[in-house]
């Protein structure tokens, strides 16, 4: 991401973070503009948070969402792998909540030509924090679902280093991010790191509600899931497949 977006990219989270619902729509807007021809699945994700800052004005936003579901359409439609499959499925929901049935219809079944390949384990695992209990718990899980490539770190400062080196290594980790750290809030973090790669896979851990405002405002910023403390292997298998797969819609 150049320096521009990245800064555009950073000014509409803040404006989204502080209602400034109108201001945030334009930058996402814009961002989504910028991405249409480079990028279809980036450009469909800020049409959808565009959208949500019209929802948070009260306003309609099916115009934005019709948007989304297009370009994930037309994403499906060029591309011939299993990543056709999750970009289809992306298209049908927004036209379902933008209220075209009949397209959301096509769409699915569309998706459910596609079947997914074996897959090959080999991307490395980062956990952030800052409980030795859940590291080593987590530790254990991974390794029973075939994660060997497992790093961690106690604090947020410390994990944004190692991340940026592993992205600047050309290899494409899956972040398990802790919300309460002793250094910079899961928030700030997430924020960071989206900043640094935007398809970067982030699955927020948290003893908190879902409904809460700041993990509701962490998920919209672009975390891949959601697990919420105490967990159970099931349960993270669930949040690893549901990042692989956006992951793999953005490449």
């Amino acid at each position: 991401m150049s320096d521009l977006k990245k800064q555009d990219y950073e000014l509409a989270f803040t404006h989204l973070k502080n209602n400034q619902n109108l201001s945030a729509y334009n930058f996402f807007t814009n961002l989504a503009e910028t991405q249409k021809k480079g990028d279809r699945i980036k450009a469909a994700l800020f049409y959808i948070l565009a959208g949500e800052c019209k929802s948070k004005q009260g306003k309609p936003n099916g115009k934005e969402l019709l948007q989304a579901g297009k370009l994930f359409l037309d994403y499906g439609k060029k591309d011939k792998t299993y990543k056709a499959k999750g970009a289809y499925l992306c298209a049908s929901k927004c036209f379902m909540r933008a209220g075209e049935y009949a397209d959301a219809k096509k769409a699915f079944n569309k998706a459910k030509e596609f079947h997914a390949p074996s897959i090959d384990i080999s991307r490395p695992v980062v956990v952030i924090d800052d409980s030795k209990a859940i590291l080593l718990k987590l530790k254990n899980y991974l390794d029973n679902l075939g994660y060997s490539d497992y790093h961690s770190y106690l604090s947020g400062k410390e994990g944004i280093i190692g991340i940026k080196k592993l992205i600047n290594d050309s290899k494409n980790p899956i972040v398990l991010l802790d919300m309460g750290l002793p250094d910079i809030s899961g928030d700030v973090v997430a924020t960071k790191l989206l900043g640094e790669k935007l398809d970067l896979p982030i699955i927020l851990i948290t003893a908190d509600e879902k409904t809460t405002k700041r993990v509701k405002s962490t998920i919209s910023s672009g975390v891949a899931a959601f697990i919420q403390k105490p967990f159970t292997i099931t349960e993270l298998k669930t949040a690893l497949d549901m990042a692989e797969k956006e992951y793999s819609l953005s490449q």
